[in-house]
């Protein structure tokens, strides 16, 4: 156990005086590193040799003075030496030493000065050695007191999942592989760790390996079968002749090394592998990043895109924050002066439950506890600012990792959530350790999280905790999408939703609101947050969950819109993300948190109310309607031809067709889907729908394509399309207007302000991959080109991936239109939009793609858009609005408005017909 800093600084302040005034060219060098080793009550012998021998850069034998493996070498020079050259000289040994031995930190002295460098940091340290004990904290590693700054992008991240992920498949390759080995690699883990954090002694565990285990590795798995046996018994009932070097370990407990597992086998190669792995400073890997980072051992595929499968500890903490975390900070800024109340909130803190139902290796719940445990740092500090008086941490630290509940599908994540909320539980007592001075250990292991090994879906969350005593749900449950379900998952779903319809369209994460929903009703003053897929706050899956949530009484009280997930590393995956805070009770402090882009910074908003799409409004529900809320003209879908490709032609195969066939030229029309209108693509189309037979039967090429056509169809396993080889010449949907009409394409980038739409001519034949307006006019088009109508799409739009997925029965049927306009208004709009066809009309040979690029935008289509945006925004009575959010806040109150009437109708025509 490390002594505490007090004795530290004690001895420490005695070495000075010591050696300061016996310091000179005569002074023993060996006696100076065991009297400088004794200060932090660490045997040098046991650590550290003098003189070792290395061959230098230039072949030269040369003899370093002190060197702790993988962490200090110290070159001490005569009173009144250069530094320079003493730091110089021990840089040159590097070379003979090898590459796991390397040290972290350089101490060079001349017996009256200590220079400290730390390598890794790249800063120095330097001071008379009669002032060590004012500068002996930077000395903690030799303590056992160490505190790290992690990176999440730390190349030791890396480096560990790479020779832990070798390790695994040379495992795996001998037969040592399922359950055993996922639970060696868990041991193994934690003894890496273990001697990098002071639970184990600064390598104890390599020093077993290099010391007591054959180079080539044959005994290898014998000794770490006897040391994983040793961690699990006490002292008292280890063997009276058990060798000194085992015995010195740490009795663990907690059940990690309970189970008896088959022993492995290792080879030289492998032994070679676990010593690189020891080499590595396992202290700079954070536990929030420990379960995700060593699944990813287990799995190849997942180690080539090492970042791409944990969460992030900032999005982390986008949900602990509003969820808990600000309104405890919050508390203890209002009750730090008042100690009574103060000692009262440590107590409630020390009682707060905890559960995560999909919580994988334990992101959320490690990152949940570590700021537990900060805050609880922070009252302890607050209560006993007066250091004078002997502190017993041991009794005054109450927050535990039994506060924690988990629920993992697979065996090891679940092992390894566990694990990393103990390690979490250490590296915190390591920080109360340096706080207060005094070394603090829960070791043996008597208390553990509660995460147990089930299917959230199908467990019964109230055999794990008891909803009477939790307090906040959390976590990240599974994104999978409603297309790539497996059986199992839509048995689960369908299960869960058994009373809800159309449940089929829900995305996987759905199922767990309504899990959290069920069992939040046993206790209302349970708080949840989950990080969803942006799929469940819009589109036509809004209609189907939050109508049920809503019906039980479910609030909103804090939000994250669409923001990107874990996007800047190398292989990560872009998927797009919501936070939704939300508890069966309401309440007063609602937060939207808004991003200008998906990439962007958040920034809070203060909200009345969120309803389901995330906006400040009233809790609208938008349901699929076949026709336009408001009296304007219906839209419909294009053509959908299903034809094998037969009928489509590029300008150069149409070229080459009609030079085999000129007669076909009056059936070729010019075709157009979404990519082709927005991009500038030129495609044609053979449309033979309207030709006559006899006509037909002279066109011998046209043939071939209609007998193709009608040949693909029958080979079809759809019956539908098989029936449709009956009439080959036609399409499976047909939509050709006879005038001109309004073109919206289906999906269109995120990245524009406005959708690009346009007015076609009856000779165009339009794809599916388009929504058609007959009837359209410029006044329809100056309204749907407007940013009210953008606020609205991007609002209650589906996205594919992130682009906007316009639809008729979501959008365009339920858009609320300017009531009743004047005619000046109308003709305002008109005239806006006509400016804004004229402005495109200035680049004829531009793409609109190019256009509404927002870097490539003209300046003049930018201000006739808002000018049209004024137009629009006047039509509805409002000279101005301050964004999309009041556009979103407006629209969704008028919508409400226009419902209201023709819900009341309808209710009144059903009484009327009873």
């Amino acid at each position: 156990m490390p002594l505490s800093w007090n004795e530290i600084k004690s001895r420490a302040l005695e070495f000075s005086r010591e050696w300061a005034d016996e310091a000179s060219e005569d002074a023993e060098g060996k006696s100076f590193g065991d009297a400088f080793f004794n200060v932090f009550g660490v045997p040098r012998r046991r650590v550290a040799s003098f003189e070792k021998k290395v061959k230098k850069l230039d072949g030269k034998d040369g003899y370093i003075d002190l060197l702790w493996k993988g962490i200090l070498l110290v070159e001490q020079k005569s009173r009144g030496k250069s530094l320079d050259r003493a730091y110089q000289q021990a840089k040159d040994y590097f070379p003979g030493i090898q590459d796991r031995d390397l040290p972290r930190y350089l101490l060079v002295s001349d017996f009256a000065r200590f220079r400290l460098y730390d390598l890794e940091e790249d800063t120095q340290h330097e001071f008379p050695l009669k002032e060590l004990y004012k500068h002996i904290r930077l000395f903690g590693f030799i303590a056992g007191y160490q505190t790290t700054s992690y990176k999440e992008q730390d190349p030791v991240n890396i480096k560990a999942a790479e020779r832990m992920g070798k390790l695994h498949d040379k495992l795996k390759a001998i037969g040592y592989a399922g359950h055993e080995l996922e639970v060696y690699l868990v041991r193994l883990l934690f003894c890496l760790f273990a001697e990098d954090t002071a639970i184990f002694e600064r390598r104890q565990f390599q020093d077993l390996i290099e010391q007591r285990t054959a180079p080539d590795g044959q005994d290898l798995a014998l000794w770490l079968h006897n040391l994983f046996e040793v961690l699990d018994t006490p002292p008292d009932r280890r063997l009276k002749n058990l060798d000194e070097q085992l015995d010195a370990f740490q009795y663990v407990n907690g059940n990690l090394f309970a189970e008896r597992l088959r022993t492995a086998a290792f080879d030289r190669p492998m032994r070679d592998l676990l010593l690189e792995c020891c080499a590595l400073d396992w202290g700079r890997i954070s536990p929030a990043i420990f379960g995700a980072l060593f699944q990813s051992v287990m799995d190849p595929q997942q180690r080539r895109h090492l970042g791409a499968h944990y969460t992030t500890e900032k999005n982390i903490l986008k949900l602990i924050g509003p969820l808990f975390l600000d309104e405890l900070r919050a508390e203890f800024d209002k009750v730090k002066n008042q100690r009574k109340r103060l000692y009262e909130f440590h107590q409630r803190l020390a009682h707060l439950k905890f559960l995560d139902p999909a919580c994988g290796c334990g992101n959320f719940l490690v990152i949940a506890y570590r700021e537990l445990r900060r805050l609880e740092l922070d009252i302890l500090r607050t209560l006993h600012q007066d250091r004078s008086q002997l502190l017993d941490v041991h009794s005054e630290i109450r927050c535990n990792v039994d506060q924690f509940y988990g629920i993992e599908l697979e065996e090891f994540p679940a092992q390894i959530a566990q694990t990393a909320l103990w390690l979490m539980d250490h590296q915190m007592n390591l920080q109360v350790s340096e706080e207060f001075g005094q070394y603090f250990s829960r070791l043996p292991l008597t208390t553990s999280a509660t995460i147990v090994n089930a299917n959230a879906l199908q467990h019964d969350w109230r055999e794990i905790g008891n909803p009477q005593e939790l307090n906040y749900i959390l976590g990240n449950p599974p994104f999978g999408g409603a297309k790539f379900l497996n059986n199992e998952q839509r048995a689960d779903m369908a299960a869960v939703f058994c009373d809800v319809s159309s449940a089929g369209l829900l995305d996987f994460v759905a199922a767990w609101y309504r899990k959290a929903a069920d069992y939040m009703a046993e206790n209302p003053a349970i708080k949840t947050a989950f990080v969803s897929t942006n799929s469940i706050t819009q589109g036509e899956q809004v209609g189907v969950l939050w109508p049920d949530l809503l019906r039980r009484g479910l609030k909103i009280n804090f939000a994250h819109r669409t923001f990107q997930w874990s996007s800047e590393a190398r292989g990560k995956a872009a998927v797009h993300c919501v936070i939704i805070g939300f508890a069966l009770h309401d309440t007063v402090d609602k937060r939207i948190f808004d991003y200008e882009t998906v990439q962007a910074e958040a920034h809070e908003i203060k909200a009345k109310n969120i309803n389901p799409y995330l906006v400040d409004a009233p809790d609208v529900v938008i349901h699929r309607r076949s026709t336009p809320l408001c009296p304007v003209p219906e839209i419909g879908i294009g053509n959908k031809p299903i034809d094998g490709g037969h009928y489509l032609f590029t300008r150069q195969e149409r070229d080459e067709f009609l030079q085999k066939e000129p007669a076909a030229a009056p059936h070729f029309r010019r075709w157009l889907g979404a990519d082709e209108f927005l991009n500038g693509y030129e495609r044609w189309c053979l449309w033979l729908g309207d030709c006559s037979p006899n006509i037909l039967k002279q066109l011998p090429e046209s043939m071939k394509r209609v007998e193709a056509v009608r040949r693909y169809r029958l080979n079809s396993v759809s019956a539908p399309t098989r029936r449709l080889a009956d009439t080959p010449t036609r399409f499976h949907v047909e939509n050709m207007p006879h005038e001109a009409f309004l073109l919206v394409p289906k999906v269109s980038s995120e990245r524009r302000h406005y959708i690009p739409l346009g007015f076609m001519e009856p000779n165009t034949i339009v794809s599916d991959l388009v929504f058609i307006i007959p009837h359209g006019t410029i006044f329809h088009f100056g309204v749907l080109s407007s940013a009210m109508h953008m606020a609205w799409v991007r609002s209650v739009c589906g996205r594919l991936k992130s682009d906007y997925r316009y639809s008729a029965g979501i959008v365009y049927n339920n858009f609320p239109w300017p009531q009743n306009p004047t005619d000046r208004q109308k003709q305002a709009i008109e005239a806006a939009a006509q400016a804004v066809l004229d402005a495109r009309a200035q680049y004829p040979d531009s793409s609109l793609a190019a256009l509404y690029d927002p870097l490539t935008m003209p300046p003049e289509l930018v201000q006739a858009h808002r000018k049209l945006d004024a137009a629009v925004d006047a039509a509805y009575g409002r000279r101005k609005f301050s964004g999309d959010r009041d556009r979103l806040a407006f629209l969704f109150e008028l919508y409400q408005q226009i419902l209201s009437p023709l819900v009341a109708t309808k209710n009144l025509r059903r009484k009327s017909t009873r």
